[in-house]
């Protein structure tokens, strides 16, 4: 449950993230910004000290989510590089995922609900 919770903040701030995007599409000199999952960079940099005198490999970020700018785009003429096809693209796709979570939820939610009642 406590995934499914973390993932739905997700996709939540990737919503207000792709708005903010769309919302300044015509704003000159307007930066795209991304929604960035540090928990799966977490996981992609997995590694294990042998010895206590070592670094730690984790990283001290308290949030599992972060928003940057998008480095990889194309400047329009106002210096705007908000690409209104991707970032309806990413919004259908975010919206797909979230209702896929709601659902994943509702379905924990009965499943408890049977549990309590005694399967009745």
């Amino acid at each position: 449950m406590k995934n499914l919770e973390m993932a739905l903040d997700g996709s939540a701030l990737k919503q207000k993230t792709i708005s903010n995007n769309l919302a300044n599409v015509d704003t000159p000199g307007y930066k795209a910004k991304e929604t960035v999952f540090n928990q799966e960079f977490k996981k992609s940099l997995q590694a294990y000290r042998t010895d206590q005198r070592h670094f730690s490999f984790g990283t001290e970020s308290s949030s599992s989510f972060s928003v940057r700018e998008k480095t990889n785009t194309v400047m329009n003429h106002n210096g705007n590089n908000v690409d209104v096809d991707k970032e309806m693209a990413e919004l259908a796709k975010n919206q797909l995922y979230y209702q896929t979570l709601v659902q994943r939820i509702n379905g924990k939610f009965n499943s408890i609900k049977m549990v309590v009642k005694g399967g009745r």
